[in-house]
C-alpha cells in the first residue's frame, strides 16, 4: 500500500500510479456525491473505474486514508483558486468580497467536489466518535481571517471589533452557502457572494466622517 507522502528513500511512484491513484480520488468524489457517505464503499468506488478493489487497496491504507487525500487534493485546488483573486485586491473589504466570489465561483463550477466534501464533514469520525473535519479544522482559516482583520483595523480600514469572533462569523457564513448551495442546485451563489460581500462591508468597514456642512 502507498500512501500519498513519499517517506525519504522509497522508490518514486510512477506515473502510471500518480494516474490511477488521481483517477481512484476522482470516482470517490463522484461516488460521494452521488451515494452520499454511507453509500460510498471501496468496491463501489473500484466499480466505477472499473478495477477491482484490491488495486484500490494497494494505492490507499483504506477507506479513511483515500478520503483524507481526497479532501487535501479539493482544498489545494480550491487554495490555488481562490488565493490569486484574494491577492489581487488592495484592502481587506475588496479581499474578504474576492474570497466570497472566488468560492462561490470555485463551489458553481466543482459541485461534484462540494457535495462531497458536505458529505464527508458531516460524517467522518475519528477513533473517538468526534467528527474528523470538525470546527478544529477551521482553524488556520480562522487566523488567516483574523490576521487580515487586524491589519485592517491598525490601518483605520476596520471599525474596531473582535478579530475571532468576526472570523468565526466569516468562516461559517462561506459554508453554510456552500451547504445551502449544495441542497439547492439552482440558487445563484454568485448572488449570494455579492450579498454576503456587502453584509460584511457594513459589519467591519470602519465608519467615514462625513464633511462638514456649509453654513
Amino acid at each position: 500500500m502507498r500512501s500519498d507522502s513519499q517517506a525519504a528513500g522509497q522508490k518514486p511512484r510512477s506515473f502510471i500510479e500518480d494516474a490511477r491513484r488521481a483517477q481512484i480520488v476522482t470516482s470517490a468524489v463522484e461516488t460521494l456525491a452521488e451515494h452520499g457517505y454511507a453509500g460510498t464503499s471501496l468496491a463501489r468506488i473500484a466499480t466505477r473505474v472499473g478495477i477491482s478493489k484490491g488495486v484500490i487497496s494497494y494505492h490507499f491504507a483504506g477507506k479513511d486514508e483515500l478520503i483524507e487525500q481526497l479532501v487535501e487534493q479539493i482544498y489545494g485546488r480550491i487554495s490555488a483558486f481562490v488565493a490569486p483573486e484574494v491577492k489581487r485586491e488592495q484592502t481587506v473589504v475588496r479581499r474578504l468580497a474576492a474570497r466570497f466570489r472566488a468560492l462561490a465561483n470555485y463551489a458553481s463550477t466543482h459541485r461534484a467536489e462540494m457535495v462531497a466534501l458536505t458529505e464527508i464533514f458531516n460524517n467522518l469520525r475519528d477513533s473517538n466518535g468526534q467528527l474528523r473535519y470538525g470546527d478544529g479544522y477551521n482553524e488556520d482559516l480562522y487566523q488567516q481571517l483574523e490576521e487580515e482583520f487586524r491589519a485592517g483595523q491598525a490601518t483605520g480600514e476596520l471599525r474596531s471589533f473582535d478579530t475571532r469572533v468576526m472570523a468565526v462569523t466569516a468562516q461559517a457564513a462561506i459554508d453554510a452557502m456552500i451547504a445551502y448551495s449544495d441542497t439547492n442546485p439552482d440558487h445563484d451563489i454568485g448572488a449570494h457572494a455579492s450579498e454576503l460581500a456587502l453584509l460584511f462591508e457594513h459589519a467591519i468597514k470602519a465608519p467615514t466622517t462625513a464633511p462638514p456642512q456649509e453654513t
